[in-house]
């Protein structure tokens, strides 16, 4: 994410739960919410549908400005805690999914990742890689970029599943408002 400039707006967001009312509604009028995740800035967000439509969970909706044909509304952003527990358990699946849909943008980041200090490298974020998978991964990026997770996966012994590194990183990103380094996520809303 680039310091200073504001994060673009999500426009597709993907449907992690759909509940009939949000649990703590006091009110005696309750509607039925959607809470998503978006897939560029990885927001997480409380939606209401549209009148009689139930979007399947795992569902890529609209969002964006102009006509929505599945979400009326963004009511809300919403911090992980606040997620249904159904939302917290489809998260991982869902963002590995996303990853993979996206494999150039995430490819690009083994091909580019730099040192953060001179002691820490923005490669070690991912969970599971070490000072010795990094250094693999920067020797072989030496003889070229890597073009895919595959290729990533082949070249480098002992990294399996990237979607998976990536996916466990978004997730702990949006688990603790207070993470040192955030690379894939907006930034936590103010209080």
């Amino acid at each position: 994410m680039v310091e200073g400039r504001p994060p673009k707006k999500e426009e597709i967001a993907r449907v992690l739960d759909y509940l009939h009312y949000r649990p703590d509604s006091k009110s005696y009028q309750r509607h039925p919410i959607v809470q998503a995740l978006g897939e560029s800035n990885f927001v997480l967000m409380e939606m209401t549908p549209k009148e009689g439509i139930v979007p399947q969970i795992g569902t890529r909706v609209y969002i964006g400005s102009g006509e929505r044909d599945v979400i009326d509304h963004v009511n809300r952003r919403i911090d992980y805690s606040e997620l249904s527990n159904g939302a917290k358990i489809e998260l991982h699946f869902i963002l590995q999914n996303i990853v993979l849909e996206n494999e150039t943008r995430f490819v690009c980041f083994f091909n580019e990742a730099g040192p953060l200090t001179t002691r820490m490298h923005a490669l070690e974020l991912l969970p599971g890689i070490g000072k010795k998978l990094m250094w693999s991964i920067l020797n072989e990026r030496k003889k070229g970029a890597f073009n895919s997770f595959k290729e990533l996966s082949e070249r480098v012994k002992g990294l399996h599943n990237p979607e998976k590194l990536f996916a466990k990183r978004v997730e702990n990103e949006l688990m603790d408002d207070r993470i040192k380094y955030r690379i894939f996520t907006a930034a936590p809303r103010l209080r």
